[in-house]
Parts: C-alpha cells; structure tokens; sequence
C-alpha cells in the first residue's frame, strides 16, 4: 500500500529534494542539484514565484520506504491572466512501479479539482526559465543544471494512466567549429549598417547586471506567442538576476542596441556544468564551489540557455550579429560542442535560426496532459 504525505518542513523538504540522490545513485547521466539552492527554490519566503503561485509537496512511502515525490502547482498568472484552468505537476520522480506514479498523480488531480481547473500537464516547473519535460529519448547521455534527468520507464507510466502528449521539445547539438564565419561574417556588418544596431560585450559581471532587466522584458517579448508562455514578473527579475548571473562568465552574454541604445536582441550562453555537480554532490561547500568556478573557467562545452529576439526583428537576420559574436568568443576559450535547451517542437523560427550549423536531436522530452473534468 502507497501512503502520501505532504512535506512542510524544512527536514520533509530536504527529503523531497534528496530522494533522486536514492532513485540516481551511480547513474552516469543524472546530474544532482545542489540542494541548499533547490531548498531555496520551495521556500515560499525567498523564492518570488510563490506572490503569483502556489506548491504542494508530496513524498510517497512503501512498507515504510520513501519511493517516490511529486509538487502539485497552480500559476495564477497562468489561470487567472492568461484564462488556462491548468493545474502544473513537476519534481515527479517515482520508483518502477505504477501504484506508486499513480497515487502521487491522484493527489495533483485532486488539488486541481478542488481549484476547479480543466486540467493537469507535467513534469513542468513554476514558470518558462524551470525546468520542463520528462526524457522520452537520449537517456545515455548526460543532463545539465537546466533539465531534468529520468529513467526510461517514466514514459510508459504516464501513457498507462491515461495521459497524453501535449507538447514535445528537442535538445540538439553541434561541435562549436560547425559555426562557420563565412556565413554571417558579410551579413553581420549589412544588417548593422542597414538597421543602425551594435553589438555590445562585457568583460565584467557588474557591468552585466544594469541590462539585466531589460534582457527579461525582451525575453517576455520574444517568446509571448509560444503556447506555453507565462511572463516574468518585475520581482522575479530580480530573483533570477541574483541566482544565475553570477554563474555566467560575462563574455557569454551578448547584446545587440538600435540607434537609440534599446536592446532588441540577446543570448546567453552557459559554460557546462554538470561533471562539476557530480562531483559536487549537491553541496557546495567544502570542495562544490571549487568544481563550479573549475568549469565556469575551464568548460569546454557550452549550452545556449537563453536566445530573445525583439518580434520587429526576428526575420532581420540579426541572428548573424550574435552569432559572429560567439565565434569570436569561442575561438578565444577553445570551446569544444555546443549544446542547446529543450525547444518546443512548434517553434520553427528557432529551427530556422540554427538549421546553418548542422544540429544533431540528441535528446527529446515531453509534457503529458489529463483532462480533470470528464
């Protein structure tokens, strides 16, 4: 029998965080989050989402063992703004075993219920810069700080408890000698001269941190039409600005200004850093940290985290400024492979943008959704 109970404290939660440390141990391809930081995430008094948002936490207990957890999660942005009665499920890890999948899954349909909402889909996180989608392909190669990483089964759950697709994402990469200057070399200096834009580079974090905010509105911009998009609010701005720009060197975000130095266009790349957290362990201290600064520095291989575009130039070709930008950059740090975040698989502007440097799909991923009405 599969016994639910709700993690509230900070020592459930902890549990709640370390049971993939259990479900993972000695996988190769799972990449541990460091856990203090995960905590912070839930904690409703520093993590901003929960001014817009709601979360319950469930751990799942056999014979008195710990087999699975899952967080139940209402976006009132997303219900209330944007008319979506959805109710949100992620952080779903569970044992091989569907009694287990299915009672976690029960007690997110009835929260749903209860809030009257149409329906649930999962795994997804608390908003568009968590963490989305359950591995479908590509199990036998490593994850990242930004994905989820699970095993094979966790497919044929869903589909045996009545879930269906509802949308699917991509992960691609490239070796970093694919991107070829001869292609946007000429076509970088046209589009500067014919729409009057420049690039922008930094050296220095803090220097980075002042077009913080602007680069957030130009993401909410950019990806506003996606069917899947919930903006970033003004105070998780400043969350997110605190909890990752650190983390990025400040020579893998680029800018690109018109003639009146508005920001219609950006990227940020981050350095890899998921062998660093496998030997971090999900601590930081005594030695996390020093695997982290190792990679940031030292990482040969590189993810394209975040890509905006403002809508007025996304068929201008800007693409090529950014993109000389990095070649610049890459040849500097000798980076090897570049890989690139789950995409949605309706997005075909973000093919276009890639399709000159030969990507190769190396992993696919899934939400699934279940009506709560019948």
């Amino acid at each position: 029998m599969v016994t639910l109970k709700e993690a509230v404290t900070k020592s459930e939660l902890k549990q709640f965080v370390k049971f993939p440390f259990t479900l993972y141990k000695g996988s190769p391809y799972w990449v541990p989050p460091i856990i203090n930081d995960e905590l912070d995430s839930f904690d409703k008094t520093k993590n901003p989402v929960f001014k817009n948002a709601e979360a319950w936490f469930f751990l799942a207990y056999k014979e008195g063992k710990l087999v699975g957890r899952v967080a139940a999660i209402i976006n009132h942005i997303e219900v209330n703004q944007q008319a979506l009665k959805k109710m949100r499920f992620g952080w779903f890890d569970f044992i091989d075993d569907t009694a287990v999948s299915e009672a976690l899954l029960k007690k997110v349909t009835e929260i749903g219920s209860q809030h009257q909402l149409e329906y649930m889909e999962g795994p997804v996180g608390f908003s568009n810069l968590d963490k989305v989608g359950v591995l479908i392909e590509g199990f036998e190669h490593i994850g990242s700080m930004i994905t989820w990483y699970n095993h094979s089964y966790y497919q044929s759950h869903y589909e045996q408890l009545g879930f269906v697709k509802e949308k699917e994402y991509m992960e691609n990469k490239f070796p970093a000698n694919n991107v070829n200057p001869a292609l946007f070399s000429k076509l970088n200096d046209l589009i500067k001269r014919r729409y009057g834009l420049r690039e922008i580079n930094f050296t220095k974090t803090k220097d980075v941190l002042p077009m913080v905010d602007e680069m957030f509105d130009l993401f909410n911009a950019s990806y506003s039409k996606l069917s899947s998009f919930v903006p970033i609010t003004a105070i998780q701005k400043a969350y997110y600005k605190k909890k990752y720009i650190s983390f990025i060197n400040p020579e893998y975000i680029k800018f690109v200004v018109d003639k009146e130095d508005k920001l219609i266009a950006f990227a940020v790349v981050m350095p890899s850093f998921s062998k660093a957290l496998q030997k971090a362990k999900g601590k930081l201290f005594p030695f996390g940290i020093y695997h982290l600064l190792k990679a940031k520095k030292q990482s040969k291989d590189v993810y394209f985290y975040l890509v905006g575009i403002h809508p007025d130039y996304q068929k201008k070709a800007v693409t090529a400024i950014i993109f000389n930008e990095f070649h610049n950059t890459f040849n500097e740090k000798g980076i090897d492979m570049c890989y690139r975040t789950p995409e949605l698989e309706e997005n075909i502007a973000i093919k276009q943008m890639w399709k000159h440097f030969d990507p190769v799909i190396y992993k696919r991923r899934r939400t699934y959704k279940k009506d709560l009405i019948q």
